[in-house]
């Protein structure tokens, strides 16, 4: 029973992987739709959230981080994958910890991701440009982060609430 275990979280964690993939690939699809850069709707935070709730803390911070290299190998340049990093690791730590408060719903602890992945941004760009006059753009990418997350939240929520393969697992 422990072997079929193991090989069902290797096997979801692969898909995981391999969705968070597609799912950036989509995203660079889409036109930024207010013409402003660094806004999107940050659908890889659903995977970030499905492994949050459904594998371990540890599986989702690990998933993220291939997640990152590998669309920043494939689909970007080493600014984006900076950027990337920087925002997801910094998010993705922040949905942890309050995860592990039992305070925050779902919903709030995606839209707290959208505004640290935001500040985790704008600090790399503040590194690179060696300028705090960038910290001006924040406002805007805070309000497009929570708009984000409040989505991203919900339908985070609609999924692990409706897929049969995240229904009844126990988290590790």
């Amino acid at each position: 029973m422990q072997s079929q275990n193991n090989s069902y979280k290797i096997a979801l964690r692969g898909i995981l992987i391999a969705t968070s993939m597609i799912l950036s690939w989509l995203e660079s699809l889409i036109p930024a739709f207010i013409a402003l850069p660094g806004i999107k709707v940050g659908l890889t935070n659903i995977v970030v959230l499905i492994a949050i709730y459904k594998l371990s803390c540890k599986d989702a911070f690990i998933i993220n981080i291939i997640r990152i290299i590998l669309t920043g190998i494939t689909f970007g340049n080493t600014f984006s994958l900076l950027y990337s990093f920087a925002g997801g690791v910094l998010s993705t730590s922040v949905m942890i910890l309050l995860k592990k408060t039992g305070r925050f719903g779902i919903t709030n602890i995606s839209m707290a991701g959208g505004l640290c992945h935001n500040i985790g941004q704008i600090l790399m760009a503040m590194l690179i440009l060696e300028s705090t006059a960038i910290l001006y753009y924040l406002p805007v990418l805070w309000f497009s982060g929570i708009i984000a997350g409040i989505f991203i939240g919900l339908l985070s929520n609609l999924i692990l609430t409706r897929l049969p393969l995240f229904r009844n697992e126990q988290n590790s």
